[in-house]
């Protein structure tokens, strides 16, 4: 891409988001789905003034992985404990129901094949939790006890999903599945998340120390930015997603978070949370945070294609009602599988729901492998589109009416 035409590009998505989302947000309805409808009327299912740059998709990319920078900063670890195996048992039947009903849908009542019915079940398995978050953040429910177990079940469900499509795609290409493999990208991402916050908490400290000491201003928000885009490129090279390493950057940063290192019984050294610490970064990263996430969620709208769907086939139809139907009420259910008040089962299940960019990715890998045709990647669109911008409606009118 040109540098002028990257100029206008830029210009003519941050200038539709803010339009759109200001729009809806008039109307009562959350801004996201403002920048969603951005997407979709400036790519190419209307105009086609932006198409899915990979230029543009960077930069959507460094927008997610803020969102869910700040996102950890207001995670609450020991609140997120006390939820115990809760968001564990979500993500968990969150994944697999979709994903074997989206199978046997596919394989038994469509006669698919194997590979392309995994294909289709594995898009069913996404979460999108940037969605997620944004949606109860215009919502202003991000701290609730139920919004806790969304994020740690949607992190995990992001970690299955890898899996899952790095199964896939090894099954497409070699015709084969080394578990061996599987394992051991398992026991990296595993580790990273363990062992990442702890570091960066480690990191933040020599920040904070030198940040008090600094001759030029800038030093808080250049080093905490270089910590985020170091710790996604280490969670992309131990196999797990890049908003991982933002995410587990956000942790260290938390005003919440802090850990005490022990030998036998003799505690050695306490690292404390940093409330004062936190408040400056969050308010000099709210600035950058405000203009390149909605990056992402226009990027999303983007990148479906609606005019590729061919409206008139009736095959399509029937998929995409049927793996609608599958999709919507697989996530949906996880919601009622552990103990919790109704209020929080129908909010968990709502908020599980949306597919974004996590299930195009699975849907663009099987289409460019030839394991989807035309015909099976339009019903998937139709569906991610759907599971995409309904769940903002359907959170917006549940907590209108029960709070």
């Amino acid at each position: 891409m040109e540098l002028h035409q990257f100029f206008l590009f830029l210009a003519i998505i941050l200038i539709a988001a803010r339009l759109l989302s200001e729009t809806v947000a008039r109307f009562g309805v959350p801004s996201v789905i403002g920048e969603l409808i951005a997407g979709l009327l400036i790519g190419p299912s209307l105009l086609g003034w932006v198409s899915p740059d990979t230029t543009m998709k960077l930069l959507a990319e460094i927008g997610i992985i803020l969102l869910l920078f700040e996102v950890g900063m207001d995670t609450d670890l020991s609140r997120l404990a006390r939820s115990g195996s809760k968001p564990v048992v979500v993500a968990l039947v969150g994944f697999f129901l979709p994903f074997v009903l989206g199978y046997g849908v596919s394989a038994w009542l469509f006669d698919l094949s194997n590979l392309t019915a995994l294909f289709i079940g594995g898009t069913l398995t996404a979460t999108s939790i940037g969605i997620t978050v944004r949606v109860l953040d215009d919502l202003g429910k991000r701290q609730t006890d139920e919004a806790q177990i969304v994020i740690g079940a949607a992190v995990l469900d992001d970690i299955l999903g890898v899996l899952a499509l790095a199964l896939l795609y090894q099954f497409a290409v070699e015709q084969d599945v080394s578990f061996r493999a599987v394992g051991e990208v398992s026991l990296y991402i595993l580790l990273f998340m363990l062992l990442a916050p702890l570091v960066a908490k480690l990191a933040s400290i020599v920040i904070e120390h030198f940040e008090e000491r600094a001759a030029t201003p800038g030093l808080l928000l250049t080093m905490a930015l270089s910590l985020i885009l170091l710790f996604s490129w280490l969670a992309h090279a131990v196999g797990a997603p890049e908003i991982m390493g933002g995410f587990a950057a956000g942790l260290a940063f938390s005003q919440h978070f802090g850990f005490r290192l022990w030998m036998g019984k003799r505690q050695l050294i306490e690292f404390k949370p940093s409330p004062k610490l936190a408040h400056r970064l969050e308010e000099q990263m709210r600035p950058l945070i405000h203009t390149f996430s909605p990056l992402f969620f226009v990027m999303v709208g983007v990148s479906l294609n609606l005019k590729a769907v061919d409206w008139s086939s009736g095959f399509i139809w029937q998929l995409a009602t049927l793996l609608l139907l599958v999709a919507f009420l697989g996530k949906f259910v996880a919601g009622y599988a552990i103990r919790e008040s109704a209020h929080n089962k129908m909010a968990i299940g709502l908020s599980m729901v949306p597919r974004g960019e996590v299930g195009l990715i699975f849907a663009q890998l099987g289409f460019s492998q030839g394991t989807l045709t035309g015909e099976l990647y339009a019903a998937l669109l139709i569906v991610i589109a759907l599971t995409t911008m309904s769940p903002p409606f359907l959170l917006k009118w549940f907590y209108s009416k029960h709070g």
